[in-house]
């Protein structure tokens, strides 16, 4: 039904003309009195979201009746005419607010300057600020299924990339839905596949070679395969290519990696970091953070204020002690005066940790569910340890060693919480190994105490408390444990701190006590689980782990 001179009332709806208070020129005269009540009235409704072009319109001509009286008083009040959305509307709106301004600068040159920059702003569309609104749930809807080819998620994500060097503003949530999708191809192709998959293919084209090249070796004659058997992780490689040439192209050619990081530390936070066991993601952030220290030194505190936080769910900052062990343990751009003060950090809130405990009335025991941020953060202190200590140790072996007897490894070792309990029993050892070496703590009472008194570890549930006798209580993992995929890794593999055999180097020289270490077996009749002579389940790094196994084997 037509009504109001047969306009649609449902589809267009009435001119907005109410107005509140005076002319300008009225307000202008009380607001030389002292009274504001008016003048505030108007800037609230030249601020109106709503505005319409008959209001807009009708303020401004009287604006210009008095634009002789609007001096430096009146500076607030300009500042809002000079933001209003005139940019888009009608001609008539268009036309009006440039005789406003001609008129302004003419009787106002003060303004001239505040009337340029706000013409110049509206160089660069404003519609980017509706885009993410409407664009990004189709980018989500029309991502590919993570089952389609390499090619395909590779084209899409490529141009997802392209999309935000246009509209920086909508860069985080695209980075979001990628990094999302790749979270999914990642937990999808285990390590333990992975690395069942290059190995089935290795031994297969072994056999092949044996079967077609009996006569004569011609195998360097064939070109090597550098793409990934698992088809997951043939996909996830792909994916990762893409990502690390965009961040290397926006830091080296556009310099904003500062802005890069926040928006890809903003995504860690709120897919990566919950995942749990993700194998290669998180290395988008460990390769920004190799373009500056300054960058890495960020990663490593925002790490530390996560553990700290109490607030924060225990998961998530265990997981954060996870990456701040790991990061420390694998990036080679950090150097040791880094590492060395993270660890000062860890272990002075570990050692105040275990004084809180000893100052408490309650019984203190070993209970991952009170304690997990502590357990996680001595892991971290270990595992770092284990990879880091030669560094530390080079060129000054007097201070290398006095500063690790400065960090009172002892007293964490032996408190009551008992972390070498609750610790991965690869870092347990290894860390008990390198310790003994350099007599900075014996760990080996603890270990030979755990197993044969098997202390609980309790877990408390809604369900009641139960004991576990799981050898990764913590669901430990390390996040930057050997980057396995082949195209990208070439990227990473400059970046890497490799595990480096001990067996050869540091344990070589040890005498009959020191034999599990090379590969022979003392007496340890009766003895069960983790202790030093169990060379084997001791020393060796399991996947879980992520360093390669190392051969023990005994020295003539």
């Amino acid at each position: 039904m037509d009504i109001d001179g047969g306009r649609d009332f449902l589809l267009t709806p009435p001119m907005k003309t109410v107005r509140f208070g005076g002319t300008v020129a009225e307000t202008l005269a009380k607001y030389k009195q002292g009274d504001l009540s008016e003048y505030e009235l108007l800037k609230h409704q030249l601020a109106d979201p709503e505005i319409k072009d008959a209001q807009i319109i009708n303020w401004l001509q009287e604006f210009r009746s008095c634009v002789t009286q609007l001096n430096k008083d009146h500076e607030q009040l300009i500042y809002t005419v000079l933001r209003l959305p005139w940019v888009g509307r009608s001609q008539a709106v268009v036309d009006e607010y440039i005789a406003f301004l001609s008129n302004l600068v003419s009787a106002q040159t003060f303004y001239l300057c505040s009337c340029l920059k706000m013409v110049v702003s509206h160089f660069i569309p404003k519609s980017h600020l509706l885009t993410s609104r409407f664009l990004m749930p189709i980018l989500q809807e029309n991502f590919p299924f993570v089952q389609k080819s390499s090619r395909v998620l590779e084209c899409y994500v490529h141009n997802l990339l392209r999309v935000t060097m246009y509209i920086p503003s909508i860069r985080r949530d695209v980075l979001e839905i990628i990094i999302s999708k790749m979270l999914k191809l990642d937990v999808s192709a285990s390590r333990s596949d992975i690395e069942e998959a290059e190995e089935s293919t290795v031994h297969k084209q072994q056999e092949e070679e044996g079967l077609f090249d009996m006569d004569e070796d011609v195998s360097g004659d064939q070109p090597s395969r550098t793409g990934m058997t698992h088809p997951m992780a043939e996909r996830l490689d792909s994916l990762m290519v893409v990502l690390l040439a965009y961040i290397r192209d926006v830091c080296h050619d556009n310099g904003k990696t500062k802005e890069l990081y926040k928006d890809l530390l903003s995504v860690f936070d709120k897919v990566i970091l919950p995942t749990h066991a993700s194998c290669h993601v998180q290395y988008m952030l460990f390769y920004l953070c190799s373009f500056r220290l300054a960058l890495a030194e960020a990663f490593l505190d925002h790490l530390w204020k996560i553990l700290l936080n109490p607030s924060q769910a225990a998961v998530l900052r265990q997981a954060a002690a996870g990456y701040l062990g790991s990061f420390l343990a694998r990036a080679k751009f950090i150097p040791v005066l880094t590492v060395r003060a993270c660890l000062d950090l860890l272990i002075s809130w570990i050692h105040s940790y275990i004084d809180s405990q000893d100052s408490s009335d309650k019984q203190t025991f070993c209970d991952i569910s009170l304690h997990g941020p502590f357990y996680s953060a001595c892991q971290a202190v270990f595992y770092t340890l284990i990879f880091r200590h030669r560094a530390m140790l080079d060129g000054n072996m007097k201070k290398g060693l006095e500063y690790l007897q400065s960090l009172n490894l002892e007293r964490v070792v032996m408190c009551q919480l008992n972390p070498l309990k609750v610790c991965l029993p690869t870092v347990t050892n290894m860390f008990a190994a390198i310790t003994r070496k350099y007599q900075v703590v014996f760990c080996y009472n603890v270990i030979e105490r755990n197993n044969r008194l098997v202390l609980p570890v309790v877990r408390r549930s809604a369900g009641g408390d139960t004991v576990s006798a799981n050898t990764n209580p913590l669901d430990s993992f390390f996040p930057f444990d050997p980057y396995l995929l082949k195209r990208s890794g070439v990227l990473i593999e400059p970046l890497y701190q490799v595990w480096e055999d001990l067996a050869d180097t540091e344990f070589a020289s040890r005498d009959d006590e020191d034999d599990f270490l090379c590969g022979v077996t003392p007496n340890t009749e009766g003895i069960m689980g983790m202790t030093p002579g169990s060379y084997d389940s001791s020393l060796r790094s399991p996947s879980s782990v992520g360093s390669p196994p190392v051969s023990f084997q005994k020295i003539f």
